[in-house]
């Protein structure tokens, strides 16, 4: 059985729907030189767009790394994608955060303003009310860190555009499913037939009865009775 595995199976009515939506995808990989370029080159030469790409290392011992890109598409292009991604060799597991369930989505921007004078002050109170950080000021510019989804990034960023926007740089989507359940290596993970058999009760342990030590009394020594032979009786002269 490969490693690679995506198994899709939707329901034909889904598949032809034709509204564009927006996925997060997280694909497992192996960490090794050229990975990143075959899955940009798979997207690239299928005619997929890429709007947010982001990859780390998350398993040094079993030198795994993981990819969070989020792409947009129909229901059929995106489960194309899932199951072209599913059979490239260093691809471990292919996992849609927007259709398998919750998920948490967060994303880093610098947002650089130019401003001074009453646009300056507007712009620092709308960087208050998105909970913005201050990194970098200087007289006529400074630099907000903007930290949330990827709505709530563009919000401030056109909130920023009338007010002197100078440059952006964003991290891209990290996003991660809620639950107990995590993203492992399909080969590595234990299966449920070798699963731990349940730990059988333990029996009692057998007591051994002590055992009683019977002393006998000796019984005592019975004189034996000694026949005396009887006395010859002498002839009467």
């Amino acid at each position: 059985m490969s490693s690679n595995i995506y198994e899709g199976s939707v329901p034909t009515s889904v598949l032809k729907d034709t509204v564009v939506y927006r996925h997060t995808i997280a694909v497992l990989v192996d960490n090794e030189a050229g990975v990143l370029a075959r899955v940009v080159g798979l997207f690239s030469g299928r005619g997929y767009n890429i709007e947010s790409l982001t990859v780390s290392v998350v398993d040094e011992d079993a030198q795994l790394s993981r990819i969070n890109l989020v792409t947009s598409g129909t229901r059929q292009i995106v489960e194309q994608i899932k199951a072209q991604l599913g059979r490239l060799v260093p691809v471990h597991t292919v996992k849609d955060l927007t259709d398998e369930g919750p998920s948490v989505g967060r994303e880093l921007a610098l947002v650089k303003v130019d401003g001074t004078g009453e646009d300056r002050v507007e712009a620092l109170r709308i960087g208050d009310i998105f909970r913005c950080n201050v990194v970098d000021s200087a007289p006529d510019s400074f630099v907000f860190e903007v930290v949330g989804t990827s709505e709530k990034i563009d919000a401030f960023i056109g909130l920023m555009d009338p007010l002197g926007l100078v440059e952006v740089s964003r991290t891209g989507v990290a996003a991660i499913a809620r639950g107990a359940g995590g993203m492992v290596d399909p080969v590595k993970a234990p299966s449920k037939a070798k699963s731990k058999p349940a730990a059988k009760p333990k029996a009692k342990p057998k007591t051994r009865a002590k055992a009683k030590k019977v002393t006998k009394k000796a019984s005592p020594k019975r004189k034996t009775a000694v026949k005396k032979a009887p006395r010859s009786s002498k002839k009467k002269r």
